[in-house]
C-alpha cells in the first residue's frame, strides 16, 4: 500500500487549512481547474480508484466505466477497511454493502444491505441498465446480483472478525469518522466527451445496527450526478448527509453559479447549524465537479483528503478544507 507521505501534494490553499486555528473562518472558495478528462475520489484509497479510472479515461473511455473500474480497487481491498471486502462488519458480525452509480443523464442503480458479494457498484450498475428500478436491497439485491454471475463470497476477513469480536466486549457504538483516514470510497469523473458520472460504495459504519444503511447507496444523499451542471459525493457519517439531501444540494448549489468549492462549503455549513447540540465527533465532507473540469471540496474537520488525477498533472492527492479541527 502506497504511503500516503510518498504521494501526498498540498495546495497553497491546502497548506494555509493546516495552520488555521481551532475554528476556521478563512472562505476556501478558490476555483480548482481540471483538466478534460479529469477524476476526483475520496481518502487515501482514492488514489488507487484514480490509477484504475485514468486507465480509462486517459484512452477517451467513458466517465461511467472509469467510476466503476475505479471504486472496484478499494472493494476488492481487504486492507479497506471501510470499503467492501475486508470491511468492518455490523454489530452482528455481519459485512452488509451499499452502493450506488449515476451518470450524466439521470439513469442511476443502486444496492443497499448486500451481503456476500464482493463487487457491489457493479451489481448496482446492473440494476441501473437490466431493470426498471433505481434501488434494490438485502435478500433481492443478492439474488439478483447471483443470476447475473457474480459468486458468493465470505467478506469477513480473519482480520475484520478479530475486530469485531474485540468490539464484542463492551459492545460501545461510537464510529470513528476519518481518524484513521477511511470511510466510503465515492468517486465523480469527466471524460473527454463532456459526460460526467459518479459512484459511491461502502461497507457502512463499523458495528451498525444489523439493516442499518447510511447515505452511501441513495441518490441525492451519497451521490448526485447532474449531466448539465456537476456532480458531488459525501462521505462522512451517513445520517447527517441523509437529513440535508447532502449531494444534491451541492450540485444545486452550482446550478446556481456557485463553485465546487463554494457549493461544498455551503452545504456543510447547512449540516453544521442543523447539528449545532450533536457536533461532537461528526465529520461530513462532500467532493463536486463541474461541466468545466473545476473541482472542490470541503468538510467540517481535517483529515479529509481525496485524490485528483488529470493530463496536466497527474495522479495527486489533495486536503480538503474544513470549517474546524478535531
Amino acid at each position: 500500500m502506497r504511503s500516503r507521505r510518498d504521494f501526498l501534494k498540498f495546495s497553497a490553499l491546502t497548506s494555509a487549512a493546516l495552520l488555521t486555528p481551532q475554528l476556521s473562518t478563512i472562505s476556501f472558495a478558490g476555483k480548482r481547474k481540471g483538466n478534460k478528462p479529469v477524476m476526483i475520489s475520496t481518502w487515501n484509497h482514492g488514489f488507487g480508484a484514480n490509477e484504475a479510472g485514468w486507465k480509462i479515461l486517459g484512452e477517451g473511455g467513458a466517465a461511467l466505466d472509469a467510476v466503476e473500474a475505479g471504486v472496484r480497487v478499494p472493494e476488492g481491498d481487504p486492507n479497506e477497511r471501510s470499503v467492501g471486502y475486508g470491511g468492518l462488519p455490523d454489530r452482528e458480525g455481519k459485512v452488509t454493502l451499499d452502493a450506488c452509480i449515476m451518470n450524466h443523464a439521470y439513469e442511476c442503480g443502486a444496492v443497499a444491505f448486500l451481503q456476500d458479494i464482493k463487487h457491489p457498484i457493479s451489481v448496482a450498475r446492473l440494476v441501473m441498465e437490466k431493470t426498471p428500478h433505481a434501488m434494490i436491497v438485502g435478500k433481492g439485491a443478492k439474488q439478483f446480483a447471483l443470476e447475473n454471475g457474480f459468486k458468493e463470497e465470505n467478506l469477513l476477513t480473519e482480520k475484520s472478525e478479530a475486530d469485531w469480536k474485540e468490539w464484542l466486549k463492551k459492545s460501545e457504538y461510537k464510529p470513528v469518522i476519518n481518524i484513521e483516514n477511511h470511510d466510503t470510497i465515492g468517486a465523480l469523473a469527466l471524460d473527454a466527451k463532456g459526460n460526467l458520472a459518479g459512484a459511491c460504495t461502502t461497507s457502512g459504519a463499523a458495528y451498525k445496527m444489523h439493516g442499518r444503511v447510511g447515505d452511501s447507496p441513495l441518490i441525492g444523499a451519497g451521490l448526485f450526478v447532474d449531466g448539465e451542471i456537476g456532480a458531488a459525493c459525501a462521505t462522512g457519517l451517513g445520517e447527517a448527509v441523509i437529513r440535508t439531501a447532502g449531494s444534491a444540494m451541492v450540485v444545486e448549489q452550482m446550478r446556481n453559479g456557485k463553485s465546487p468549492a463554494e457549493a461544498c462549503e455551503i452545504v456543510v455549513k447547512r449540516i453544521i447549524k442543523t447539528h449545532q447540540n450533536k457536533l461532537e465527533d461528526l465529520q461530513v465532507g462532500f467532493l463536486a465537479l463541474n461541466k468545466d473540469g473545476e473541482y472542490g471540496g470541503y468538510s467540517i474537520r481535517n483529515g479529509f483528503n481525496f485524490a485528483v488525477v488529470d493530463s496536466k498533472d497527474g495522479n495527486r492527492m489533495e486536503d480538503s478544507p474544513f470549517k474546524m479541527e478535531w
